[in-house]
């Protein structure tokens, strides 16, 4: 379960949600930060890439060191029915804790498990500066997002924890794999979530991710129960997890133990990283949006496919136009209330 070897720099942190695991060896520490629980010998990191043992302590690698930061639509989150319209300061490091061969950002999250490098690309960022930075930049929101925010979790909460102080929201873009200890953690501070949920299909989660299906579904029913506002994004991928049956159970899931206001974001996928087959057809996407909405959900969205109908938000009721949007512009024609029928829209941050 670990990387190589690697060699003790200054820039470590010790990290949180750890314990020593004297059962597997002299100074070997047992990860709690995800649903993994890393078992790590000393001298070794787990599968993120970013914890490692240090003579029996865990360290973090990021816990300062932030790869890319940008400002976002927050649509491009994606979120569609939280704030709709406003920006988001959004900030990853390097390392993941899944092995997804069709990763979207795999310089930012897998290189390091690879490079043989001692520490993490990035710039220097103490979570002070980043609140200055997104108070000075206007945004109302922070995003943890790029790579896999769980897995640079130590600058996460103090981040988010400033954030909440200064009346900034925080947003957690995420593949759903916490620890129930992390989760908890987390709560109080996170205001909003999109999680992939890449499959209902516990098969594809091991064989395209290393990691179950399980887990995941777990966290998304404990995020709701917390309160957060929560969106979920799949992204179809051809032959993989794109059958009726699947997306017919996956949609029933949010309906039924999420939610049917849940928005569900259907994504296409491009060739990127290791996986190289084409592109997902459109019309797969048409006939998952429409399965969606069979099943009973009020906000069903199609995604990475600029202009087609399916990024706008129709009222659920009457299916009047509240939102059109093309790619990550956005049109609003409501106040959270559909103006024909007097809905009320699902979500948080309406104007």
């Amino acid at each position: 379960m670990n990387a190589s070897t690697v060699t003790t720099q200054p820039d470590r942190s010790i990290a949180l949600l750890w314990e020593p695991a004297p059962d597997r060896g002299e100074d070997w520490v047992q990860c709690r930060l995800c649903n993994r629980f890393c078992l790590i010998a000393p001298g070794r990191r787990g599968v993120c890439g970013v914890r490692e043992n240090i003579e029996g302590r865990l360290h973090t690698l990021v816990a300062r060191k932030v790869a890319a930061v940008n400002l976002d639509p927050v649509e491009k989150k994606p979120l569609y029915h939280f704030f709709p319209g406003s920006y988001t300061l959004s900030l990853g490091t390097e390392g993941c804790n899944f092995s997804c061969p069709f990763c979207q950002n795999h310089s930012l999250a897998h290189e390091i498990k690879f490079s043989g490098r001692s520490s993490c690309r990035g710039r220097e960022a103490a979570p002070a500066g980043i609140i200055s930075a997104a108070m000075r930049s206007g945004v109302g929101s922070i995003s943890y997002t790029y790579s896999e925010p769980t897995v640079f979790f130590e600058l996460m909460l103090k981040t988010a924890a400033l954030a909440a102080d200064n009346g900034l929201k925080n947003i957690l873009v995420s593949n759903g794999y916490q620890s129930p200890e992390c989760l908890t953690a987390l709560n109080g501070f996170i205001d909003a979530a999109n999680f992939d949920l890449k499959s209902f299909s516990d098969r594809f989660y091991q064989k395209m991710c290393g990691a179950r299906l399980e887990p995941v579904l777990n966290s998304l029913r404990r995020a709701v129960e917390f309160g957060w506002w929560v969106e979920i994004t799949t992204l179809l991928i051809p032959g993989e997890n794109d059958s009726d049956n699947e997306l017919s159970k996956l949609a029933s899931f949010i309906k039924s133990e999420l939610g049917p206001d849940v928005p569900w974001h259907v994504s296409r996928y491009h060739p990127a990283y290791k996986l190289k087959i084409p592109p997902t057809p459109q019309e797969s996407l048409t006939r998952a949006l429409k399965i969606g909405r069979e099943a009973g959900l009020n906000y069903v969205y199609v995604g990475n496919i600029a202009g087609h109908d399916g990024e706008n938000t129709y009222c659920p009721k009457c299916n009047q136009l509240l939102i059109h949007r093309v790619g990550y512009a956005v049109e609003t024609h409501t106040n959270g209330v559909c103006p024909n029928c007097g809905t009320v829209l699902a979500g948080r941050g309406w104007t």
